[in-house]
């Protein structure tokens, strides 16, 4: 029976391939939900292919796909890298809270802290407000990403969240209204702020300068933003550097709540 030892199972392969398990489930539920999950499926698609064309000798066919099969994790490294620097800079954080919301951003084991600090109601009625007054606004919700590196830039404060501190802060003639806010919690941390412009090419020609900057800092960091629209009056999420469409101020509030509930 020697040549069914390979069907010998030990204690150390039950534990790599769970890891391998866990590694790709992980991996699946970081790029849940972003245009990155359509781009991991073609590689698993064309890897798929590749075995099976070469299990069917099909040779011109299977070489072609070995070719980029070959080369397939300095690609991976290319079109993921964005999320894994946000990985990365979570996993490298010095700080203790960011290393204890590495097991949040995870989900570890289905536990979710289920407590939104933020008060979203607050938070949307005013956004809601300024748009229909058309007053421009760009607010950026630090999450597990520290944002210190921001805060420089710009004016940093220790602000509870309201209503009328936001209009006032975005009132036109206000010394305060040029830049983004930074919120944390319930807190506004910082006013004035400068954000890194996003020059993708995907964003739609008619989001101007205030909305490449949203995008801008939600590419690098996990940060949200909400940006209100001085021209047209409207209000836009951003999340990953995507425009997230929403129906009514309701389903904004509740996308937030799941976002920020872990």
């Amino acid at each position: 029976m020697e040549g069914l030892n390979f069907l010998e199972i030990s204690f150390i392969d039950v534990t790599d391939i769970i890891l391998v398990a866990i590694l790709l489930y992980y991996l699946y539920k970081l790029v849940k939900g972003t245009v990155a999950i359509n781009i991991f499926l073609g590689i698993v698609i064309i890897y798929l292919i590749w075995v099976l064309t070469d299990a069917l000798n099909m040779d011109v066919l299977s070489n072609i796909l070995g070719k980029f099969i070959s080369v397939g994790f300095f690609a991976l490294i290319v079109v993921f890298q964005q999320e894994i620097r946000k990985f990365l800079l979570l996993l490298g954080s010095t700080n203790y809270t960011s290393r204890k919301s590495l097991f949040r951003y995870f989900n570890f084991l289905g536990q979710e802290d289920g407590v939104v600090k933020l008060d979203l109601a607050t938070l949307t009625n005013a956004c809601e407000k300024m748009a229909s007054e058309k007053t421009g606004a760009i607010i950026v919700i630090e999450r597990s990403n520290s944002l210190d590196f921001l805060k420089n830039t710009g004016d940093r404060t220790q602000i509870e969240l309201s209503s009328q501190i936001l209009e006032t802060i975005f009132f036109k003639n206000s010394p305060l209204h040029d830049g983004a806010i930074i919120i944390k919690d319930n807190i506004i941390t910082a006013t004035r702020v400068v954000l890194p412009v996003s020059d993708s090419e995907m964003i739609p020609k008619k989001y101007g300068l205030r909305h490449r900057a949203g995008a801008g800092i939600s590419e690098k960091t996990d940060a949200l933003v909400i940006v209100v629209s001085e021209q047209r009056g409207q209000i836009t999420y951003i999340k990953d550097g995507e425009f997230i469409n929403f129906t009514s101020v309701d389903k904004l509030k509740r996308m937030l709540s799941e976002e920020l509930s872990f």
